[in-house]
C-alpha cells in the first residue's frame, strides 16, 4: 500500500492551516496511462471525492475553509508551497496526489508549461476561496474549518486507505 508523507502546519499569519489534520502527499500515488486527467477523475470520483476542475494551482497564498481538497497531478511538474508563507516547499510530479485538509495554505511557485491538476472535494462539500490577503478574521475561518466533516474515503485508496487512519476518520465517524 502507498504510504503518504504527512506534513503538519501551525497557523501562519492569515493562513489558519488545520489544527489537527495533516496534509498527505502520495508521491507517485497513481500510475498514469492513457488520458491521465480522466484516470484521476475516475479514481477520485470512485472514492467519493468528486472531481470538480482541471487547471493549475493559483500563484497566490490561499486556502479553503469549507472543504477539504485533493489535487492530482495529471501532467508536468510544479513547485508549490504548503502551509502559507514560510511553509514547506515541495515539487509535485505527474502521478502525485496531495490531500489538503480545510484551511491548508497553498500556492504555486512555478510549473512546467504542460502542468495540469485535477481538483476534487469530498461529496457534499462546497469549497470557498480565501486569499491570504483577503482580511478574513482567523477566528471566523477557524470556526468554519471546525465544521467541515471528515471524508468517507481516502481519495486514492478508498475506505481502507491511509487517510482514514492518519485523519482519525474511523475514530470519529
Amino acid at each position: 500500500m502507498i504510504e503518504p508523507i504527512a506534513y503538519r502546519f501551525a497557523a501562519a499569519g492569515s493562513i489558519p492551516n488545520h489544527p489537527e489534520l495533516p496534509v498527505l502527499v502520495y508521491e507517485r500515488g497513481l500510475e498514469l496511462a492513457g488520458d491521465p486527467a480522466a484516470m484521476i477523475e475516475r479514481v477520485f470520483g470512485g472514492n467519493q471525492w468528486p472531481p470538480q476542475w482541471r487547471d493549475g494551482i493559483y500563484d497566490f497564498h490561499h486556502y479553503h475553509s469549507t472543504a477539504h481538497e485533493v489535487l492530482g497531478i495529471a501532467r508536468g511538474r510544479a513547485r508549490v508551497v504548503l502551509g502559507g508563507a514560510g511553509g514547506e516547499e515541495l515539487t509535485l510530479f505527474a502521478g502525485d496526489v496531495a490531500a489538503l485538509p480545510a484551511g491548508t495554505g497553498h500556492k504555486l511557485i512555478d510549473s512546467t508549461g504542460d502542468f495540469l491538476v485535477v481538483g476534487g472535494y469530498p461529496e457534499g462539500q462546497d469549497w470557498d476561496l480565501i486569499r491570504a490577503d483577503d482580511g478574513v478574521p482567523l477566528a471566523e475561518a477557524e470556526a468554519r474549518i471546525a465544521r467541515v466533516p471528515l471524508p468517507k474515503c481516502d481519495p486514492v485508496l478508498g475506505p481502507a486507505g491511509p487517510l482514514m487512519a492518519l485523519w482519525g476518520v474511523a475514530a470519529r465517524v
